[in-house]
């Protein structure tokens, strides 16, 4: 039975990640300071753990493992990455988790790595233009990114490349864009777009209004975990040593997301801009490499993707609102 590590376990990514594998027969160990917050994990052992201690870190990789996944990081949606109140926060933890990690898996010899690296490590000058930004992998240089989010990302992207090249490791590493889903975050300040929006939108009366920061003409792509998950498992077994985009082609505005939303809702609901970090102007995955190297590249539909995870959000507002009433 081949065996894998996912740090990161607790978080929306890794979860669904720990539920393929096991899908896959595999025994599957999850580290995290936290478990996952709205199902139980599937792993054969969960490991409650701050990857920010070194003695942690190497302490989990206390057997052989086929395959580690290291996704733990400090992270959240543009509420908490673009503020600029978290920026300390977000570079010393995650580095500190990269550096930990990266190091216990080649004390212990692990047969592949795979590292979550983040589209944040693209250029600001290059992401002005909401309907014609530029982000294939190569033109990650010269570096600029948004915010300090993307600095540590793309730190770690070089602290990897170069373990595998001084140390002959084997190292996989992806640019996830806006990656989202059910049991994912949807309150509280670190949710992305499409589950604030959501939230947003189950929230209001039918002829309601809800808020949407900026102008709404920012545009981005979004990523179902199903296909996000698919894309990951291709990319760690293959043999590419390049970073490799993972994310849809298929852009839309921050307005037509919510009015995309509203629709599935079944509800009219009006748009009030406010102020509020933004980001980017415009984002989106350019998949040429991805089809080039894997022969493959995400296609579901947004909306499809929306339906689902509408449905179980709408849901958690509805279980949230009565056990308040009670």
């Amino acid at each position: 039975m081949k065996t894998a590590l996912v740090c990161g376990a607790g978080g929306f990514v890794g979860h669904h990640l720990v539920n393929r594998l096991k899908e896959e027969g595999m025994w599957v160990c999850g580290a995290d300071i936290k478990r996952p917050e709205f199902s139980a994990s599937r792993a054969d052992e969960f490991r409650l753990v701050d990857l920010r201690d070194p003695a942690a870190a190497y302490a989990c990789l206390d057997r052989e493992f086929d395959e580690v996944y290291q996704l733990a990081a400090d992270m959240g949606g543009a509420g908490y990455v673009f503020s600029g109140e978290n920026c300390a926060e977000v570079m010393h933890n995650s580095a500190l988790i990269n550096i930990n990690v990266l190091d216990a898996c080649r004390k212990a010899r692990v047969g592949r790595v795979f590292f979550s690296s983040s589209a944040c490590v693209y250029p600001l000058f290059n992401q002005q233009d909401p309907d014609n930004p530029t982000c294939a992998e190569a033109t990650v240089y010269p570096a600029l990114p948004d915010s300090e989010y993307g600095w540590e990302k793309l730190f770690a992207e070089r602290l990897y490349l170069t373990y595998a090249r001084n140390h002959g490791m084997t190292c996989r590493i992806a640019r996830y864009h806006n990656i989202f889903g059910p049991d994912g975050t949807w309150q509280g300040g670190r949710e992305k777009a499409p589950a604030a929006l959501c939230r947003k939108v189950a929230m209001a009366p039918d002829g309601g209004e809800i808020e949407i920061w900026g102008d709404g003409e920012q545009t981005r792509s979004f990523l179902h975990i199903d296909e996000c998950i698919e894309a990951t498992l291709r990319l760690m077994r293959s043999d590419c040593r390049e970073p490799l985009n993972i994310g849809s082609e298929e852009m839309i505005s921050i307005n037509g997301l919510a009015r995309e939303i509203a629709l599935i809702a079944g509800k009219d609901i009006s748009l009030r801009h406010v102020p509020g970090p933004l980001g980017v102007r415009g984002r989106t995955s350019d998949n040429r490499l991805i089809r080039a190297t894997l022969g493959w590249a995400p296609s579901a539909r947004l909306h499809d993707g929306l339906v689902k995870t509408y449905r179980w959000i709408a849901g958690q507002v509805a279980a949230t609102e009565a056990a308040g009433e009670r």
